[in-house]
């Protein structure tokens, strides 16, 4: 049974060359200008049975225009006979389709293929070897590279000139160049772009480039496609994705018309979560006020992180310093909704009232799929800026631990629901870090801000042991696109990009014995950590090439390198390592 679904669709039998084709038209989000799926399906065997169906009525002819239409094919076969079908599809002809099987598959066998499959995925998650683990562990690491490297997806295919283009979801007519879908940049902005600019640079590339047709073709750079502009979340991410790619060396696109895309969105609300929903608001209040605008705390603090990346991509191409003045102003906007009586963030009515009464812990409203408690941390560009709004240091070590021991409960308004983040956060048993909300997923991290880097050692172990494991119930929730494994793969390297445009990865606790990064400019990271185990989950002491390391995050430059780290472990922390204001990660607040 082929069925090619009931949004209008089309299926042929052709016996003779004992092969199907059709196209569906039917999508999840849209709308989609000339939408066709194309596929076609050969198989190595005679058919005995032909027919077609107009959803469940059986017609006279061996080919089928309709709302829904189902092509059924029977063979006589002997027990335990395999009929194999070989299938490929393309968004862009049937022609294509037929070009991407050849390609793709040519005449192999199954088994060939198969092999072909398991060696192609091989050499993709060799770029990292691991030594000195367990079993298991070794499964959850690879269990997590893998799932992460499903995301974006390509949308491209390969002309028969050789020639790169693509279906576009912004013209609906087959257009040249790159072009990835399938990815959610309020998620994926966080680890899954820094990890791909760190291992897989080249493919990152055409994603840039894929931006760059998604601006010309569509007018807006995406925040969620599917294949389209979705109108989903919140944020202005792409300009962490595009700005983190160029600072960290990805060159060879043009990255003037990306900056001007940039600049674009961030100063208009576009259509399906394009550009910034609340603008106006932003750019004059300096917060998007929760009496004007649904998720207005989420939306503020995003466009600041955002802000910031735009001020740090025009610094690298010197841009006027006017302009320059203004993203790097507006990256302060996150202390306009910081609440110095709770030292949390909170939602701001337009008269410059905060919004009462305050519900802590109620998920929604100001927020997005989180409450006050998971927002409050996200000024990834400033933690030195967040930390003065505390009180200094022990303030706002003393807040983090507030995270971990207060219940995990949750407020809903009577008009929300209950969702899987809020379970999951219940059932992880760690009061209110909820790491399938994903704002919250680099809090563990920032103990190192405020020089008291063992205790993100101790909670970095904990999350990854209680949360992934080889086994079925062994995911922590959603895998949102790539992010929530890129987080679990960073950590085990030990280190996590906190704020990605700053270029900088701040320590955590490796997990294995060793680690090598097959990086694509040839050199070789190795991670050591010899001493490594359950119980010594400590950082004593870090070398780089044999030369003593004393701060708390490395460098993306130092990394490309290459070389040698040596992670001296213990099961006792060291309270004096990474405690001096030179150990600090970046912040806004100290530069210079």
């Amino acid at each position: 049974m082929v069925d090619a679904l009931d949004k209008g669709s089309y299926v042929k039998i052709i016996p003779s060359e004992r092969k199907i084709i059709g196209y569906s038209t039917k999508y999840a989000r849209g709308p989609l200008k000339n939408f066709k799926n194309y596929f076609v399906i050969y198989v190595d065997k005679p058919f005995t049975v032909l027919r077609t169906f107009n959803d469940t009525v059986l017609t006279d002819s061996l080919h089928l225009h309709s709302r829904r239409s189902v092509a059924a094919i029977g063979f006589k076969t002997t027990a335990g006979e395999k009929v194999h079908l070989r299938v490929a599809s393309s968004f862009i002809s049937f022609e294509q389709a037929e070009l991407n099987l050849k390609t793709e598959q040519g005449n192999d066998s199954f088994e060939v293929t198969k092999q072909k499959a398991k060696a192609v995925w091989n050499k993709t998650l060799n770029h990292i070897t691991v030594s000195g683990a367990s079993v298991d562990q070794v499964r959850t690491f690879y269990s997590c590279l893998y799932r992460m490297l499903f995301f974006p997806n390509k949308l491209y295919e390969i002309n028969a000139q050789g020639k790169i283009l693509h279906w576009s979801p912004y013209t609906g007519n087959t257009e040249p160049g790159y072009m990835f879908a399938g990815t959610g940049f309020w998620d994926t902005f966080r680890a899954l772009y820094p990890f791909l600019n760190l291992v897989y640079p080249s493919i990152d590339k055409e994603m840039q480039q894929g931006l760059i047709n998604d601006y010309k073709e569509g007018g807006w750079l995406p925040e969620w496609s599917s294949p389209g502009y979705a109108d989903i979340m919140v944020g202005n991410n792409s300009a962490s994705v595009v700005a983190d790619a160029y600072l960290k060396g990805i060159k060879g696109y043009n990255i003037d018309t990306l900056y001007q895309a940039l600049l674009h969105g961030a100063n208009n609300q576009g259509p399906n979560a394009t550009g910034r929903k609340g603008v106006e608001y932003y750019n004059t209040l300096g917060y998007v006020p929760v009496d004007k605008v649904d998720q207005s705390a989420a939306r503020t603090l995003e466009y600041a992180y955002d802000d910031f990346s735009i001020y740090q991509l025009g610094k690298k191409l010197n841009r006027p310093a006017a302009e320059l003045e203004i993203y790097k102003k507006r990256s302060l906007n996150y202390r306009n909704l910081f609440d110095s009586s709770t030292k949390l963030m909170r939602g701001k009515n337009a008269d410059g009232t905060f919004q009462t009464p305050f519900y802590q812990f109620r998920w929604g409203g100001p927020f997005t799929e989180g409450n006050s408690w998971h927002y409050t941390w996200a000024a990834f560009h400033d933690i030195q800026g967040l930390i003065n709004l505390m009180g200094g240091n022990r303030q706002f070590t003393a807040k983090l631990d507030s995270v971990f021991t207060l219940p995990p409960s949750f407020d809903l308004k009577k008009s929300d629901w209950v969702i899987h983040e809020m379970r999951e956060m219940q059932i992880a048993g760690m009061g209110q870090y909820a790491h399938g909300n994903q704002p919250i997923q680099h809090m563990i991290y920032l103990y190192n801000y405020a020089g008291q880097p063992w205790k993100t050692q101790y909670w970095v172990r904990e999350a990854m042991r209680k949360l992934y494991a080889a086994t079925p119930d062994g995911y922590c929730g959603d895998e949102d696109n790539g992010q929530t494994s890129a987080w679990y793969v960073f950590s085990a390297m030990g280190f996590y990009p906190v704020c990605p445009t700053s270029g900088q990865y701040v320590l955590g606790t490796p997990l294995f014995k060793s680690m090598t990064l097959n990086l694509e400019n040839g050199n070789k990271l190795v991670l050591n950590a010899a001493a490594n185990s359950e119980s010594n989950q400590y950082i004593n002491g870090i070398s780089i090439n044999g030369k003593p390391y004393n701060n708390n995050w490395f460098d993306h430059s130092t990394l490309l390198k290459g070389g040698v780290i040596n992670f001296n472990m213990s099961a006792q922390p060291n309270k004096q390592r990474g405690t001096t204001q030179a150990s600090f990660p970046y912040s806004l607040t100290n530069d210079k």
